[in-house]
């Protein structure tokens, strides 16, 4: 399964590197280079994209990555990802949310694909 990274056309680069890429999705990263905050959309860990996006990106399991978001949100570091059950529902939230930035299976031709190290697809 592809994954493809979206985001939107305020703040969101056309394109960065995995470890630019990882850093921003791991909540290390909270402001994009023009200044607007980064907002993290993924799927729902139970779904087999959440399940991908854990593996690919974060490199956990999908009980490691929520136990992951729960303890960095308790200590006040970083605002958690929005969860959503379908990728037209987080497609919809990226694009109309500024900085946000988001990871898809098979992304809308509306959406802004995010080239990550040269390529579309992760």
């Amino acid at each position: 399964m592809n994954l493809v990274v979206i985001g939107n056309s305020k703040g969101v680069p056309s394109e960065m590197k995995m470890v630019q890429l990882k850093s921003t999705m791991r909540g290390e990263k909270l402001r994009w280079p023009d200044g607007s905050k980064v907002t993290i959309a993924l799927l729902k860990s139970n779904t087999p994209i959440g399940v991908n996006t854990s593996k690919k990106i974060y490199n956990m399991s999908a009980n490691d990555l929520n136990k992951y978001w729960l303890a960095l949100v308790f200590q006040g570091k970083a605002d958690a990802p929005n969860f959503f059950n379908s990728e037209a529902e987080l497609e919809e939230f990226v694009s109309q949310t500024n900085g946000a930035i988001g990871v898809v299976n098979q992304p809308s031709a509306n959406s802004k694909t995010i080239v990550i190290d040269g390529k579309k697809f992760l």
